[in-house]
């Protein structure tokens, strides 16, 4: 019902915009939130955006530089990545919730994920 998609690979000082397309039912009324997981390591919280008022928190490794944003018209979540460095190589996943969280069990749907590699 989740389906991300705009990964590739970048070289360092490099953009990419990963969307997150929805199917099946409408999100327009969940928090939406990017998460990544690199080789070896835990999947960890990037940045969440509310359904209401569109409010936007960020992990602090990526403040300043990720850009979150949704069109609930389209039923679609983004994030814009820029000055990508090679320790944002991992898979990054779009997921769906009800509770705004950092925490990847407070997401109910999530997508199959997309990789990125940012080359050095």
């Amino acid at each position: 019902q989740l389906q991300a998609y705009g990964g590739g690979l970048v070289q360092a000082g490099g953009s990419l915009r990963l969307s997150c397309a929805a199917s099946g039912r409408t999100f327009s009324n969940y928090h939406m939130g990017w998460f990544r997981q690199a080789p070896g390591k835990e999947r960890e919280f990037v940045a969440v955006i509310t359904w209401s008022d569109f409010s936007v928190t960020y992990a602090d490794s990526v403040k300043g530089r990720f850009t979150i944003s949704r069109d609930n018209a389209k039923n679609t979540v983004y994030v814009q990545m820029n000055n990508l460095k090679p320790e944002d190589t991992a898979v990054y996943y779009c997921a769906a919730g009800k509770v705004f969280t950092k925490s990847t069990e407070g997401y109910d749907y999530w997508g199959q994920g997309t990789l990125v590699t940012v080359s050095s």
